[in-house]
């Protein structure tokens, strides 16, 4: 019995077909195979180039953070320097406004000393409470005074106004080079930060722009105009130390010349004083003089007036006596004529003595209410001398040369 083999319902390939689709699928694995190779080719430059271009990018931005990181710190430097400028000026110009006020202290001194000068010397009495020049040139001196005060409280305020100008100036300053610094920090740490660095991810936008994002151009700008501002205000406030620095030494100059002038009319005045002083002891020394003098002859013409009392009683005696004659004796005879003549010589000569005695005495009180008024004006000149060498050493304290400016 013979085997009977089933075989599949399909079609069967040729044997053609069968090299034809063996040889198709050969060229096929050649032509991707081609591909493969080409595209590998190409990966491989592309992730060739791409390092190339990463690396140089990299590298590109790291030159340009450097550079802006150069950039900033010779910005910082130079604005840090005018910074240290700043920090001197306000210093310097401190001490020159606490000059200018100790100077206006030591000017309400020369106003408390001169005021004091004035109100003592208005102690002196009579004729010497006078507008000397020594009262002139106090009166002077305390206009001076004044105009020199308002002139240096002007300064003063002026001065204090410009610190707290710089000082604001000064926290502005310090708050840039804050920033300065705080980049300065930010580009050293990107440039430290490299591809394998750990430090690094993705960041969610990356490249947005924040609203107060500032261009170069005005960054630049106001670099510019910070150190332009410090600079314009260094050398405003310089011009004005230098204001303040000449109206003191001119107000030195000043107060020490006017104290001269004060002094040497103080001293004027003293002189004139001692010498109307001694000029009036000399004449109270005559007038004393002459006082004893003429209180001797009121002494001699009262004696000569007691001595001519007897000769009187005797002359009336004898005229009296002679009055009592009798009969043709009672006769106006030579002896009578004589008697008579030496009674009227006697009456003119003691009406002369009491009037000589009358002008002696009147000339001696007077002489003695002159003496009273040279006492009194002595009095005077000893207390305007007092008073005027009170002032001289009272002013000593203002001897600007010995005074710690």
């Amino acid at each position: 019995m013979s085997i009977v083999t089933f075989e599949k319902p399909v079609p069967k390939v040729a044997e053609s077909d069968w090299y034809y689709k063996i040889t198709e699928l050969k060229e096929s694995c050649d032509e991707h195979r081609r591909h493969a190779f080409v595209l590998k080719n190409e990966s491989q430059r592309l992730r060739n180039d791409t390092d190339v271009t990463t690396y140089w990018a990299t590298h590109r931005t790291n030159s340009k953070i450097f550079d802006r990181r150069i950039e900033i710190i010779r910005w910082k430097n130079l604005i840090e320097l005018c910074y240290k400028n700043l920090q001197k000026e306000i210093k310097d110009l401190k001490i020159e406004k606490e000059k200018t006020e100790k100077f206006i202290e030591f000017l309400n001194l020369n106003f408390t000393v001169t005021n004091h000068c004035l109100s003592i010397r208005d102690e002196r009495g009579d004729a010497d409470l006078c507008h000397d020049i020594a009262s002139i040139e106090l009166k002077k001196e305390q206009r001076t005074l004044e105009k020199l005060k308002n002139l240096l409280v002007k300064v003063c305020q002026n001065a204090w106004e410009k610190i707290n100008k710089l000082e604001e100036l000064e926290i502005y300053v310090a708050e840039d080079l804050d920033k300065k610094n705080n980049t300065i920090n930010i580009d050293t740490e990107l440039l430290k930060m490299t591809k394998d660095s750990n430090n690094i991810s993705l960041k969610p936008h990356p490249l947005r722009v924040p609203k107060d994002f500032n261009t170069y151009e005005k960054w630049l700008q106001q670099c510019n105009n910070i150190k332009q501002t410090i600079e314009n205000e260094l050398i405003s406030s310089t011009k004005l130390r230098e204001t303040m620095f000449v109206p003191q030494n001119k107000t030195k100059n000043d107060l020490l010349t006017q104290n001269d002038k004060v002094n040497y009319s103080l001293r004027r005045r003293i002189y004139d004083t001692e010498r109307i002083k001694i000029e009036l002891e000399w004449q109270k020394w005559n007038m004393l003089t002459d006082k004893a003098k003429f209180l001797e002859e009121i002494e001699k013409l009262e004696s000569a007036l007691y001595r001519k009392l007897n000769p009187k009683m005797l002359v009336e005696t004898r005229c009296e006596e002679r009055l009592y004659r009798a009969g043709v004796e009672l006769c106006l005879d030579k002896s009578t004529i004589g008697l008579h003549k030496e009674h009227l010589e006697l009456d003119n000569t003691i009406n002369m003595l009491n009037d000589k005695l009358n002008q002696t005495k009147t000339l001696h009180n007077i002489l003695i209410e002159q003496i009273n008024v040279l006492d009194e004006q002595l009095k005077n000149k000893t207390h305007a001398l007092d008073v005027d060498q009170k002032c001289l050493q009272y002013r000593v304290q203002l001897d600007g040369r010995s005074y710690n400016w």
